[in-house]
């Protein structure tokens, strides 16, 4: 397997926490993503990924899957121990309902394109971006607090392992912190990635800090 990655982006970190725990690996395709002239952006990695997002995942078929929780997924069916989701129906609902919270609610309003665009559209500045990336993050973190802190039952966001709610939440949370976040205010965000952080898949994962 080959993943396109970047190892600032939060989404990449998913993915290769994903393969830690499974104990796979996948060659490493660093694509930059930062800036007009960022590879993301231009038609070379258009032609593979047509959102020109990272991560994406090449199969050992040569078939290319983009998004995490699909490439998530992807992996937890190839190789099914440990499993990354719970047991129940109502377990794995809730899991993939926190996961796209974070993907789908937090994160997409996040990415470099993003701010690239309210600078262009909005003439939006370093701070003016900046307010509006901790706006979203602070609003969609005390909501994903409280999905967990209502149906919590065990160490980790959905029971007693950790699974795809953790593996979206950990990088999220990291790059809170390093936005000025303290993640007191939101106890059981606090309490599990402390806990993921002493666990070497989760770890060695976090998104790198931007230089």
């Amino acid at each position: 397997m080959k993943l396109y990655q970047n190892e600032i982006s939060s989404a990449t970190s998913r993915v290769r926490i994903a393969l830690a725990l499974k104990g796979l690996t996948a060659e490493a395709l660093p694509v930059t993503i930062l800036g007009e002239e960022a590879e993301s952006r231009q038609a070379g990695y258009r032609s593979v990924n047509p959102q020109g997002l990272v991560p994406a995942l090449l199969t050992d078929d040569g078939v290319l899957i983009t998004q995490s929780l699909a490439i998530v997924e992807y992996l937890d069916e190839i190789q099914p121990q440990p499993s990354l989701l719970p047991e129940t129906a109502e377990g794995r609902a809730l899991a993939r309902s926190i996961a796209l919270a974070i993907a789908a609610e937090i994160h997409a309003l996040l990415p470099p394109r993003i701010g690239l665009h309210l600078k262009a559209a909005f003439q939006a500045d370093a701070d003016a971006v900046a307010a509006w990336s901790r706006h979203w993050v602070g609003e969609g973190m005390a909501a994903v607090e409280t999905m967990i802190a209502d149906r919590r039952q065990g160490a980790f966001a959905v029971g007693g392992r950790p699974g795809v709610a953790d593996i979206f939440l950990f990088p999220q949370a990291i790059s809170a912190r390093r936005m000025g976040f303290d993640l007191a205010p939101w106890p059981n965000i606090a309490e599990i990635v402390g806990r993921l952080e002493a666990i070497p898949a989760f770890q060695v994962n976090a998104p790198a800090p931007r230089r």
